[in-house]
């Protein structure tokens, strides 16, 4: 299926953006739309859980949005849609929206109406409105601002089939996007638990976009093998289960920001998973909210251009949190020593199908932050560095 702070800092106080981290004079704005508050997918679905929903709210009230720093996103027209995908799929898409139905033909060749991909109520608009988002982070990336669009980072979506519970490609569009403003490096990065298969895909024979993967090996959609190099302008670091917040900094310094900095983009697309953190049920990494937060502001860092998309997370109390923190990080908000009692009862009030009672961990319904998960850097992390930073891996590798 399928699809930040030092480890001395409290789990509530993470430090102030400082050298290193986002300047503070580069506005944050995000990106979202009601349309991600209402249900979706169904019963008995992954995604059926509160995600954008549940950042919103948190945000909210933790007093996240003062200062005219969101942007309403409108959905993106059947027409702007096929600049990436095949006019049939889209009209299938939205003939079995209006339909409510899913003929047998189009099921097996657009991969719609199945348990992965369903059909339901408000699909075209939401997975439209997703793509919406994206283009518009990437108009305001070109503007100069750091740009967060939770909703997006629907990174398996194929040109002509959904994938991975994925229907449109929307980090396809921020790239785009920069591209068609003139733009002639763009780096994007997946931090998702998932191989960004569908974004590799899309522009492997495209020499302006380069693309990093990190995710856990073995797992769906069974590629990003570190041979795999796209043509060249792809890396891939598939990581064993266990990985932990000191094997992410290994990487991000090693291997992801070397290779980065070579590349000097003009511009930076990450797709920020929360589905890699400790207590995911769809994978079976372990890392902290917070070492994904250090991540993000590194490549931010980079370019005065960054587009942070969402991508993929099954627990609603880890996904509200990482990216409700992950705003607060690039938008230099303040920590609370203790959530508000709005935030306390919103996060009391999730429940999971995917997550057992057992497995619940207190600091869940009472924290933003979650503590450190450092741990040795093993031998297979180190390797993948060595690997994905050497001249060729496998045959054919450039």
């Amino acid at each position: 299926m399928p699809p930040a702070s030092p480890a001395s800092c409290t789990a509530e106080h993470p430090p102030p953006a400082g050298p290193g981290l986002v300047p503070a004079s580069r506005a944050a704005l995000f990106v979202g739309s009601d349309v991600f508050r209402k249900e979706a997918f169904g019963a008995n679905h992954p995604l059926s859980i509160p995600r954008q929903s549940g950042v919103l709210e948190l945000c909210e009230a933790l007093g996240w949005f003062e200062g005219g720093v969101r942007r309403r996103c409108q959905a993106a027209s059947p027409e702007r849609l096929r600049a990436f995908h095949d006019p049939d799929y889209i009209e299938a898409l939205r003939t079995a929206e209006r339909e409510r139905a899913v003929a047998r033909e189009a099921r097996e060749r657009y991969r719609i109406g199945t348990m992965e991909n369903p059909l339901f109520e408000g699909l075209f608009e939401r997975a439209a409105t997703a793509v919406g988002g994206s283009i518009l982070a990437a108009e305001l990336a070109l503007e100069g601002h750091t740009a967060f669009h939770p909703a997006g980072g629907t990174h398996h979506g194929r040109p002509d089939r959904a994938a991975g519970f994925c229907y449109f490609n929307d980090p396809v569009f921020a790239i785009l996007t920069l591209l068609e403003a003139g733009l002639e490096r763009v780096l994007y990065v997946d931090l998702d638990a998932h191989h960004g298969d569908g974004v590799q895909d899309a522009f492997a024979p495209d020499r302006r976009v380069f693309t990093l993967s990190i995710h856990e090996g073995g797992r769906w959609p069974y590629s990003g093998s570190v041979e795999d190099r796209g043509g060249g302008r792809a890396r891939n670091l598939p990581v064993p289960a266990g990985f932990n917040d000191s094997e992410l900094d290994f990487l991000m310094s090693e291997a992801v920001l070397p290779l980065a900095r070579e590349f000097s983009p003009e511009a930076v697309v990450i797709t920020c998973g929360a589905d890699g953190l400790a207590g995911d049920p769809l994978s079976k990494l372990a890392l902290s909210n917070g070492v994904l937060w250090r991540a993000v502001e590194q490549l931010v860092e980079l370019t005065g251009r960054t587009v942070v998309l969402g991508g993929g997370g099954y627990n609603p109390w880890t996904v509200a949190r990482c990216w409700a923190g992950l705003w607060g990080r690039l938008s230099h908000q303040a920590f609370p020593a203790e959530l508000p009692p709005t935030a306390l009862a919103m996060l009391k009030g999730f429940s999971c199908d995917l997550v057992d009672d057992e497995e619940l961990e207190p600091a869940w319904l009472t924290t933003i932050a979650d503590t450190p998960r450092t741990g040795p850097v093993r031998s297979a992390v180190r390797e993948v560095a060595g690997r994905v930073r050497s001249p060729r891996t496998g045959p054919g590798a450039t």
